[in-house]
């Protein structure tokens, strides 16, 4: 049983490619933090995309971080197996009325936003959601769902923040929350999952700062505990973009077979113990 107290941080890769310096940069850390703080590490595999996640690369994921040094004390937890857990979240937020199926494609609200240079984007560069389904009364909206058309979830972000008072998270418009073809999103399998393995602390990059307010306003709606967060940069290429999977150069065992070594690894990406440490002060 988990005590009160201890602390548990967790590393969460999506198994739909190799790990490369960025995920190292991030893995390190969050095992240094665990070392700093006096805690935890588990581990996750966020492989909803069951089309794009791939048994081989969860190995390879794993001999990487056997490799660099990183140890969890938890067998992995796989978000494919969490299905049913994210299906309950999608109908307790409909019987609550805070989620609505959106039945617009993407193709739709493309063309819909095309020629409006003002529509509103949400971090991720999503355009706000434009169809009108957030209006009809529930009796429309049983009624489109059960005549079979494709939908996704999406939250009501209005009604949500009427609930909490969590202003900061209108930044994200009526998100998608699940669709026909997956589950659950990012952003809702990520809380659940939290939750579920009693994460206390959560490092991870700069770039997923803007989902704090997201995730705290679903925690808040589905009374869940909120994590402290501490956000790392991130490990840049040569023109200054965030590392892609597709990058087949930064990837780490390209780099080991290279001949690269941990000690190489971790002058490539700038990490130290220290500056770990020195990042665990975001949470004191």
């Amino acid at each position: 049983m988990t005590s009160p107290s201890q602390i548990r941080l967790r590393f969460a890769p999506s198994p739909n490619g190799y790990l490369h310096l960025g995920h190292a940069y991030s893995a390190l850390v969050n095992d240094a933090l665990v070392r700093a703080l006096g805690g935890v590490l588990l581990i996750r595999m966020e492989d909803i995309d069951l089309e794009r996640c791939k048994p081989h690369f969860e190995t390879a994921i794993m001999q990487d971080l056997e490799w660099l040094g990183v140890r969890f004390d938890s067998d992995i937890l796989r978000q494919s197996d969490r299905f049913d857990a994210y299906g309950e979240t999608i109908a307790a937020l409909w019987a609550m009325d805070l989620v609505y199926p959106a039945f617009w494609s993407r193709a739709q609200i493309k063309a819909f936003v095309n020629d409006k240079n003002d529509w509103p984007r949400d971090p991720d560069g999503s355009p706000f959601y434009p169809g009108p389904e957030r209006t009809w009364s529930r009796t429309e909206k049983e009624s489109e769902i059960r005549s079979g058309k494709p939908f996704s979830w999406r939250l009501d972000i209005d009604a949500a923040i009427r609930r909490t008072g969590l202003k900061e998270a209108d930044i994200w418009g009526d998100v998608v929350l699940a669709r026909k073809d997956t589950p659950a999103s990012y952003h809702l399998s990520v809380v659940v999952d939290d939750a579920f393995q009693n994460i206390t602390h959560i490092v991870r990059g700069q770039d997923l700062a803007p989902a704090a307010s997201l995730h705290s306003l679903l925690q808040t709606l589905l009374e869940l505990p909120t994590p402290r967060l501490a956000h790392h940069r991130l490990i840049l290429d040569d023109e200054g973009r965030k590392l892609s999977k597709s990058d087949g150069s930064t990837a780490l065992y390209h780099l080991r077979d290279e001949g690269a070594g941990v000690e190489d690894i971790k002058r490539m990406i700038g990490f130290s113990d220290e500056e770990a440490e020195r990042l665990a002060t975001q949470f004191t």
